[in-house]
């Protein structure tokens, strides 16, 4: 039996993914949700699944843009050979889905409206980048400072 090298991520393909998360965050705010947005690709350029924040849409507090997308992609065995593109720092929860399923790589928009569990992530092996997309940040802000009750929501804060 051979082995397959491990895949390869190239800064193409993460901005390609990272494109079709932002195109999903901006859909989750056109449907009055919280714009974030995932992406699964793998090595040879073909985004297998899409996802956006559904916890408002669908009333589901564990739908994240990750999460859905993760859901989105259905049953399968080559997690290992994917990358994950997000437009925010992932939670603990969409976190722990990408080490459960051995996702090796996730491509981060922004950290700077909510800092995640990227070290969880990296405490895994996961080759973790946030490359600062401005897009990302300014969806973000502005979601933030319009909706601040629903954003504390999302993320858990008290009343």
């Amino acid at each position: 039996m051979t082995t397959r090298p491990p895949p390869v991520f190239t800064d193409a393909l993460r901005a390609l993914a990272l494109e079709a998360a932002i195109g999903q965050a901006r859909k989750s705010l056109s449907e009055g949700g919280i714009p974030i947005g995932g992406a699964l690709i793998n090595e040879d350029g073909e985004i297998v699944a899409r996802g956006h924040n559904m916890r408002v849409q669908a009333g589901d507090p564990t739908a994240h843009g990750e999460t859905v997308c993760i859901r989105n992609a259905g049953r399968r065995r080559d997690w290992h050979r994917l990358m994950m593109a997000t437009t925010l720092s992932p939670c603990a929860m969409c976190s722990g889905t990408a080490v459960l399923h051995r996702i090796p790589a996730v491509v981060i928009g922004e950290n700077e409206t909510f800092l995640g569990r990227e070290d969880w992530l990296r405490a895994e092996g996961v080759d973790v980048r946030v490359v600062k997309n401005a897009e990302c940040r300014e969806l973000m802000r502005e979601f933030i400072k319009k909706n601040p009750e629903l954003w504390n929501e999302d993320i858990g804060v008290p009343e």
